[in-house]
This record gives C-alpha cells, sequence and structure tokens, in this order.
C-alpha cells in the first residue's frame, strides 16, 4: 500500500521539503518529511527524491507504506471555529493545552474532528501556522493546504500578520498607551500597549485592562515585557512575584483579533475572537 499525491502548478520550481510539508498525515511537518526523504520512502515520478528535489507541477509524489502512522485513540475536545474555508482556518486554543507536541491532549489532536478537511488537490494535514503559550488563550491560524501553509508562514516571516491580545495586569502603569522595546534572550523584542480601562483592588492595588500588540514573536514576549514593567499579568505563575499569584483562574491573557492576507485570494482578514467571561467580572463594561 502506498499514498499518492499529484503536485499541483507552480509559478516558479519549489523545493519538495518545502512544497511536500503536509500532503501526508505522517509528514505533517517540514522534520518529518526531511526523515522520510533521508529514509528514501518518497518516490517522484517513480524516482527516490530527496532533499534536492524540485517540484513543478504534475509530479506524482508516492509515500511508501513504512512512513504510515499506526492508529491512535482520537482525542474528543470541541473547540470555537471563528473562520474556515478550504485554505485555512482561525480556531480558539482553549487555556491548559499545548498547541502541539508529544502530548495527546494537544490543539493539533483536535482539529479533526473540528474542521473540514479541504478540498483542494494539495490538501494536507493542518497544520497550525504559529504558537499561543500552554496558559495562554485564544485565536490559532490554521493552514489546510501545502500552498496555503507555505504562503501563510511567508506571510509571518513578511510581518504581513497582525495578533491583538487583551490582558489584565497588575500593578500602576503611569503612561497610558506606549511601546516597550526590550530585547529578550539577546534578540529585539518590541510590544505596544494601550490602557483601556483600570479599577482598584485590595489585594492588588490596581488591575488594568490592556490591548497588546506584539511587533515580535519571541517567546513569552508579552508575559516577560510587563513583568519587566512592574506590571505582570494576573495570573501569571511563571513571572510574578509569589505573593501577587492568582490561584486557580488562569492566566489572563487572551489572544483576540488576527489580521493577515488570504494566502490564495490576498483579501485582507480580520478576524475576531470573545472576550473571556472572566474578563467580563473584572470589566463587567467590556464587549466583543
Amino acid at each position: 500500500m502506498e499514498l499518492t499525491h499529484i503536485a499541483t502548478a507552480q509559478d516558479k520550481p519549489l523545493r519538495l521539503q518545502e512544497y511536500g510539508v503536509g500532503i501526508f498525515h505522517a509528514c505533517a511537518t517540514k522534520s518529518a518529511l526531511k526523515k522520510a526523504l533521508k529514509k528514501g520512502l518518497i518516490l517522484v515520478n517513480g524516482e527516490v527524491a530527496s532533499t534536492a528535489t524540485y517540484i513543478n507541477g504534475g509530479e506524482k509524489i508516492v509515500l511508501l507504506e513504512e512512513q504510515l502512522p499506526k492508529p491512535r485513540r482520537k482525542l474528543v475536545l470541541p473547540i470555537k471555529v471563528y473562520f474556515e474555508d478550504d485554505f485555512l482556518a482561525v480556531v480558539e486554543k482553549p487555556a491548559g493545552i499545548l498547541v502541539s507536541g508529544n502530548s495527546f491532549k494537544t490543539l493539533v489532536n483536535a482539529l479533526d474532528q473540528n474542521l473540514q478537511r479541504s478540498s483542494q488537490p494539495d490538501a494536507c494535514a493542518f497544520q497550525p501556522i504559529h504558537r499561543l503559550d500552554y496558559p495562554t488563550t485564544g485565536l490559532v491560524l490554521i493552514g489546510k493546504t501545502s500552498a496555503a501553509i507555505r504562503l501563510l508562514g511567508q506571510s509571518f516571516a513578511d510581518k504581513e500578520v497582525h495578533k491583538t491580545y487583551y490582558a489584565i495586569s497588575i500593578g500602576e502603569i503611569i503612561k497610558d498607551a506606549g511601546t516597550i522595546d526590550s530585547s529578550i534572550d539577546g534578540k529585539a523584542a518590541i510590544s505596544k500597549y494601550k490602557v483601556l480601562e483600570r479599577v482598584s483592588s485590595v489585594r492588588f492595588k490596581s488591575l488594568n485592562l490592556l490591548r497588546l500588540n506584539p511587533l515580535t514573536g519571541r517567546r513569552h514576549q508579552l508575559r516577560k515585557h510587563l513583568a519587566a514593567m512592574g506590571t505582570p499579568i494576573l495570573g501569571d505563575k511563571e513571572y510574578t512575584t509569589e505573593n501577587l499569584i492568582l490561584m486557580g483562574k488562569g492566566l489572563y491573557l487572551h489572544a483576540l483579533k488576527l489580521s493577515f492576507p488570504h494566502p490564495i485570494t490576498g483579501e485582507k482578514m480580520l478576524v475576531e475572537g470573545a472576550i473571556p467571561a472572566k474578563f467580563k467580572k473584572i470589566f463587567p463594561g467590556i464587549s466583543d
């Protein structure tokens, strides 16, 4: 038994190691595809392919049986879908799960039951284009075809994808709006913030409802930047001093909006999710 894919037409030759990501469920990532290529398990027009193989369109790409994944139990986890077409989807990641990884309970493992498979010739395994931290909730962009995954990845590299987060932070913020330009792990990191509302708190003195826009994508960037300002995010067990840690409510950081060019149509997309109920308990006037 073998799996077969007919390559779609390309404007210019494209390396198989780029085109082939996700066209087979067993090769849903670049690393998995490279492993299959090194083992000689992928054929193009009957010839064993390599990382130097180029795709023009029309080629018959075959994945040999050895690389097929073993059957696994399915994760039952309903997730909210805010946008879906034949090329991509935007879904909401719940708190307390990873986007992907070796764990059984991940966003990736929940996608098959919540999304419709693409009808396009280069339909492939659903692939997240970016990540959210384990405790962070909010929108994640998912690619459904090989071309869409590649082009959305390029949009991220070209800084054409814009994210808006809402957060609640602890402590006083003097300026109502500003830019945080502070390197993280030796790399440039820039975040913009705006205070939308403030409330007094007996325990925390002041709580701030913030709109955040990261201009770079460093790990834990928003959490680290706000902690460095002396106003850590409510519920952040990693970057908050022990006496200010709020237990049992999770992290008050939510990816609310995504703006990006549609990879196929070029249309400017703006997808907006819903503000979590726990935010509204502290700031009742907030609206979606």
